[in-house]
């Protein structure tokens, strides 16, 4: 029976790895990861050389198989997404549930995440915490699940682009325009933000910059009591 190790790297910063996560790499027979270019970066700045397979969302199905017959034949594997940890709005679940059931064992790295380093800084939360990832870049099912996740009264997270931060915040502003929000931008980078506000505030911010770059990561405060706008949802 071979091991399949889930491995979080860092969102950013190199210096957030974990002992645990070089060992694990160095100790294995192959490395699956997202996207090799990017992984074979990480791996080279610690020194580590090891053959490297492609597991993309875009053929996890199909590289599983690939990684299962590598570990049907006695190697061990680890998996790296891109940054952070895998299966969290990236792939890599897939091919623990497939490797889990081909009789093989799935251990955990624990390593970074946006999404946890930015709960850490909130300073809010609660016995419930929605974590959605990315919504639909289509206007009307983003509004649409924005108002339920919003209608839930918990703290939410969500994952954005630079590119419709603005309209993620003007939605939420829309619907709800009590909820206060903290955004994580280039979180652990060097141009790291961390702004709080109202969405209407921080729409108006970002809105009003010459230019935004880097990922996102928004933080809803959970409320007790819900009033929702009536507005209609866009299709």
């Amino acid at each position: 029976m071979s091991t399949l190790f889930i491995v979080g790297t860092p969102i950013g910063n190199l210096g957030d790895i974990t002992y645990r996560a070089v060992e694990t790499f160095k100790s294995v027979d192959v490395i699956a990861c997202e996207d090799t270019r990017h992984t074979l970066q990480l791996l080279t700045h610690f020194e580590i050389r090891k053959p490297l397979i492609s597991c993309r969302s875009q053929n996890e199905d199909s590289a599983a198989q690939k990684i299962i017959k590598l570990m049907d034949e006695g190697q061990n594997v680890a998996y790296a997404s891109d940054a952070g940890t895998p299966g969290i709005s990236d792939p890599g679940a897939v091919l623990a549930g497939l490797v889990r059931k081909a009789g093989h064992t799935v251990v955990p790295i624990p390593g970074p995440s946006a999404f946890a380093s930015l709960v850490s800084v909130a300073g809010a939360g609660g016995k419930t915490l929605i974590f959605e990832g990315f919504l639909s870049p289509k206007p009307g099912r983003r509004r649409g699940r924005l108002r339920e996740l919003l209608a839930t009264g918990d703290a939410i997270v969500l994952y954005e682009s630079p590119f419709r931060i603005v309209k993620l915040l003007t939605d939420i502003a829309d619907i709800d325009s009590n909820r206060n929000v903290v955004i994580g931008r280039e979180l652990t980078k060097l141009h790291e933000e961390i702004v709080e506000g109202t969405a209407a505030e921080l729409r108006d911010d970002f809105a009003a910059r010459q230019s935004i770059k880097g990922e996102f990561a928004i933080f809803i405060s959970g409320i007790k009591k819900v009033q929702l706008s009536d507005e209609s949802t866009d299709n």
